[in-house]
């Protein structure tokens, strides 16, 4: 089966939002986390979704689902002291729920609700085909390597480069089994599934996902992101 990891772990304090952490910020009345699993919810090759969420604000997502109806739900679990730990959390309420031979882990920002069906379907085709998919768009400026100086130390070919964004997805043992390494080694802050991946030897393809899905980290990307709903809304309408 495939399974939807959504982490909303975090408190979003680069957002400077007044109440409430940014994923459970409103866009027409419905929180951006819930905008996010619809994308999920709807696709009818994804069978579950775990939701990894900021422990006090569970009862307030346990609402959500209820409200707009996100049956494919199967379990939302707190978050961890680090980003790895949160989807750790996830990841072992996946394979609590659903097992975990034979099944694929998509796993994906609460926070990115801009990606497409397409998106979904070509992560879990690339699993079937190579093992893994990391969703990432062309770069389109030139990206430069830099040491711990502040000196360019290389300029990668912008042909090669690519932006890693979300999902990442993978099996869901192959993933389990190298996050369990990685806490054996001590390891527990790693920055995503990716590079935590590459650390343990893995190899990885890349799914080109859509130019605007961006993750909605600072108000910039939230009126972003606004105005990009609103753009697609109104593309239904005729003028």
């Amino acid at each position: 089966m495939n399974i939807a990891l959504i982490f909303a772990g975090g408190v979003g304090k680069r957002m400077n939002s007044k109440d409430r952490p940014k994923q459970f910020l409103l866009v027409h009345g419905k929180p951006i986390i819930v905008h996010t699993i619809e994308l999920f919810e709807y696709h009818e090759q994804i069978d579950g979704i775990v939701v990894v969420c900021v422990k006090d604000w569970i009862p307030y997502m346990e609402e959500m689902k209820y409200r707009y109806r996100l049956d494919k739900i199967g379990k939302i679990v707190p978050g961890g002291e680090t980003g790895q730990l949160s989807i750790y959390n996830g990841l072992c309420a996946a394979e609590e729920l659903y097992g975990a031979n034979g099944n694929i882990v998509l796993i994906h920002d609460g926070v990115r609700p801009l990606i497409n069906e397409k998106t979904i379907t070509d992560n879990i085709e690339s699993v079937k085909a190579n093992g893994s998919a990391i969703t990432c768009k062309l770069a389109t400026e030139t990206v430069i390597l830099v040491d711990k100086d502040s000196k360019v130390c290389e300029v990668p070919s912008r042909e090669a480069s690519r932006m890693a964004q979300a999902p990442q997805s993978f099996w869901l043992s192959d993933i389990l089994e190298v996050h369990r390494r990685a806490l054996a080694d001590g390891q527990r802050n790693m920055i995503d599934s990716c590079t935590m991946m590459r650390t343990f030897g893995k190899e990885l393809s890349v799914v080109i996902g859509p130019t605007e899905n961006i993750k909605i980290t600072t108000p910039d990307d939230f009126y972003i992101f606004r105005a990009l709903y609103d753009a697609r809304e109104n593309a239904q309408l005729n003028f």
